[in-house]
């Protein structure tokens, strides 16, 4: 079959390169991007986590500066993801990221991380139950900003209003939460239940069992559901001993990226094919919904921002083969006004 190149909206680093890391260079993003098209991505948000404002100042321009003078990088990323630090802290939410370093929610601080950049911030991922997080959902919309949440204990309500306010994504639905929850009124059924909010999956086997994906996929319609890899540097790496934002990570045998302790998972090692294999040999999707899925859903909800930031993507073309194995035929292009 051919489709469109798989696009990542949540994509951490990848092939040994950290995109966290202040000491990324034009090379090492090639080379993060070169490993990305081999397994069929031909676009990405290059995506950083939680951190101080001074650490992400800092983190922001260097990854920007290694995008702008890489050779892959003006073609495929059209611009980034934040994810934190507007998260909630509390035990099971946080994850991996810093819990010390979360803050509410600040419209200044988003446009003052995103002033010296070539590209844009396109996707803002925050917790709708912090102060003032309604208010900043509404104006980071307004100003071209696709708005996301995880990391999170909003309820109904909550997650209403965001909505209301302009909220349209579920980052990693399933993941960043506390193993106990309230057993109805509970963050995962409030955003399952909200009719515009997208559902990002990471279908690696271990963020959401596959059985737990089958059932998300279909409560929420595969129409409404992106596959994202929330990759780190381990992915397409051996086994051993990583950094990632200033941390250690491991990535064991079984394909896990876990923290030093082994409890709680530190992103992924999921190749965006895989996904899509993935999805196929569980039969939640075919190859074609899979694939789409991974590729045109993702423009999709980056719709909105494109237009507003006046850039165009050219979404490169993919030949599989009988393996459900991808090799890029056109190349992708990203374009501004």
């Amino acid at each position: 079959m051919q489709t469109d190149g798989l696009f990542d909206l949540q994509v951490n680093g990848y092939a040994g390169v950290d995109f966290n890391d202040i000491s990324v260079t034009p090379a090492a993003m090639d080379r993060a991007l070169e490993a990305m098209l081999a397994d069929g991505v031909t676009g990405c948000l290059p995506t950083l986590i939680t951190a101080t404002a001074e650490d992400l100042r800092a983190r922001f321009d260097a990854l920007d500066a290694a995008v702008r003078a890489s050779r892959l990088g003006p073609l495929m990323v059209p611009g980034y993801h934040l994810e934190g630090p507007f998260l909630n802290a509390g035990e099971g939410y946080h994850g991996c990221h810093p819990a010390a370093a979360m803050c509410d929610p600040s419209v200044v601080l988003v446009s003052e991380l995103e002033a010296r950049l070539s590209r844009p911030i396109l996707l803002v991922t925050l917790a709708p139950e912090r102060a003032g997080a309604a208010e900043a959902v509404r104006k980071l919309a307004a100003s071209g900003k696709i708005v996301a949440m995880a990391h999170s204990a909003a309820g109904f309500a909550d997650v209403r209003a965001a909505a209301d306010a302009g909220l349209s994504v579920s980052t990693h639905l399933g993941n960043g939460l506390p193993q106990l929850l309230p057993k109805l009124d509970n963050t995962l059924l409030a955003q399952l239940a909200e009719p515009r909010l997208a559902a990002c999956l990471i279908a690696d086997g271990h963020h959401i069992p596959p059985d737990a994906l089958r059932a998300l996929v279909s409560l929420k319609g595969p129409e409404n559901c992106v596959l994202v890899s929330d990759a780190v540097v381990a992915a397409a790496m051996s086994p051993g001993d990583y950094r990632f934002a200033g941390m250690e990570v491991r990535l064991t045998e079984d394909g896990r990226v876990v923290q030093p302790s082994g409890v709680g998972l530190a992103g992924s090692a999921l190749r965006l094919d895989q996904a899509v294999r993935n999805l196929a040999d569980w039969s939640i999707a075919d190859p074609e919904a899979a694939a789409a899925m991974a590729g045109p859903a993702a423009r999709k909800i980056l719709r909105r921002a494109l237009v507003h930031h006046r850039i165009t993507l050219g979404p490169g073309r993919l030949a599989w083969d009988d393996a459900l194995r991808p090799r890029v035929v056109e190349m992708p292009t990203v374009q501004t006004a």
